[in-house]
C-alpha cells in the first residue's frame, strides 16, 4: 500500500480522492453488468472480472502519464511567468504581474497597501532567483507512480470474493456490496479535509453507489 506520507507529498487530497472514485465506479459499474454473464456460469463472470482489472490497469497507466504531463505544463506556464515578471520594464510592472497571478488565490487583504508590498516582495525575489529546469523530475515519477496504484488498488478488493467463493452470483452480490461500503469510507475519509461532514460526504456516496447498482440491476445485471 502506498503510505499516506507519500500520498500527500504527491498527490492533493482531491487528486487522490478523484483517483479512487474513478477506480471504484469503473469497477462498480463493470461488476454490475457483468450480472449478465451470471448464468454463462463462473469462468465468464471471471473473465469479466480480469478484464476490468485490466482496464483499471491501463486507465492507471494514461492517469500517470496525464499526472506528468500536467506537471511538466504547470512548470512551463510559471516558468513563462517569471520570465515576464523578470522582463518587466519596473518592479510595479513586476509586482503587477505577480497580483494578476495570486489575487484569485490569496483574496484580498484588509489594507490594500499589504497587498502591494507582498507582490513587490514577491517579484523581487522572482527576479533574483535562478530560472528552474521544466524537465520531468522524480517526484513527477513518484506522483505517476502512486496516481497508477490508487486507480489499481481501488478493483483489488472486487477480486477477493471470487477467489473465494464457488458461487458466481453470490461473489458478485458481495463483490458489489464491498465497493458500494468502500465508496462510502472513500467520502468519509477525505471529508475530514474539508468543511463538509463526513457522515454526510460518505452517505452521499454510498447512496450514489446504490442507485447505481439498481439502475444496473433493473436492465438486467
Amino acid at each position: 500500500m502506498i503510505h499516506r506520507l507519500t500520498l500527500s507529498r504527491y498527490l492533493s487530497p482531491g487528486d487522490s480522492l478523484s483517483e479512487i472514485l474513478f477506480g471504484l465506479i469503473m469497477t462498480l459499474t463493470f461488476t454490475t453488468g457483468a450480472g449478465l454473464l451470471v448464468h454463462e456460469g463462473r469462468d465468464a463472470v471471471r473473465e469479466m472480472l480480469i478484464a476490468t482489472i485490466g482496464c483499471n490497469v491501463a486507465w492507471g497507466i494514461i492517469d500517470a502519464a496525464f499526472y506528468v504531463s500536467g506537471n511538466v505544463f504547470e512548470r512551463a506556464r510559471l516558468s513563462r511567468v517569471g520570465e515576464r515578471i523578470r522582463r518587466a520594464a519596473t518592479d510595479e510592472a513586476a509586482a503587477g504581474l505577480v497580483g494578476s497571478e495570486l489575487e484569485e488565490l490569496l483574496g484580498r487583504g484588509a489594507d490594500p497597501g499589504d497587498d502591494a508590498e507582498l507582490y513587490r516582495r514577491i517579484a523581487r525575489h522572482v527576479r533574483a532567483s535562478p530560472r528552474r529546469s521544466r524537465a520531468v523530475t522524480g517526484d513527477d515519477l513518484a506522483g505517476a507512480f502512486a496516481s497508477f496504484w490508487l486507480v489499481f488498488f481501488s478493483s483489488i478488493p472486487a477480486a477477493v470474493p471470487f477467489l473465494l467463493l464457488d458461487d458466481a452470483w453470490l461473489a458478485l452480490r458481495i463483490s458489489n456490496g464491498i465497493l458500494i461500503l468502500l465508496l462510502f469510507v472513500t467520502g468519509f475519509l477525505w471529508a475530514r479535509h474539508t468543511t463538509l461532514r463526513p457522515w454526510l460526504a460518505g452517505s452521499v456516496f454510498l447512496i450514489a453507489g446504490i442507485a447505481l447498482v439498481a439502475v444496473a440491476v433493473s436492465l438486467g445485471g
